[in-house]
């Protein structure tokens, strides 16, 4: 993995996030993942693995997008698992994911959902 600063904390994966994002850095993006990790995207369908992540975010990234920092929702954790999340800006949903801290303290995505719509907001 490259020098790039590791999350000491599960909250640091997401502004690790949109730092390299907005740098155009896909590899650095697909070093916040485990080997293994899944992502739910693209809609519909999954993205296993940090190569094939990489990958993803290599086209993502090609067309410019700006990601924007949001505040996160208290963090979830149990033992080495932690439950992460923000609310998007335009409130129609939420983000989470679910990280794992490795044998050196720091921590990295597991799983990968971007984006997924509450249903909470339809039930009476």
């Amino acid at each position: 993995m490259s020098n790039q600063e590791r999350a000491q904390k599960p909250e640091d994966l997401t502004r690790l996030f949109v730092e390299r994002g907005n740098a155009g850095d896909a590899a650095g993006i697909a070093a916040l993942y485990e080997q293994d990790a899944v992502m739910a995207y693209p809609p519909g369908g999954t993205t296993v693995g940090r190569a094939a992540i990489q990958t993803l975010w290599e086209k993502i990234l090609s067309k410019g997008p700006h990601f924007e920092q949001e505040a996160p929702l208290p963090t979830l954790v149990s033992g080495d698992i932690a439950l992460t999340s923000t609310p998007p800006r335009d409130a129609a949903g939420a983000r989470a994911q679910v990280c794992r801290r490795q044998a050196d303290g720091t921590w990295l995505r597991l799983l990968d959902q971007p984006e997924f719509v509450s249903i909470a907001r339809d039930i009476p």
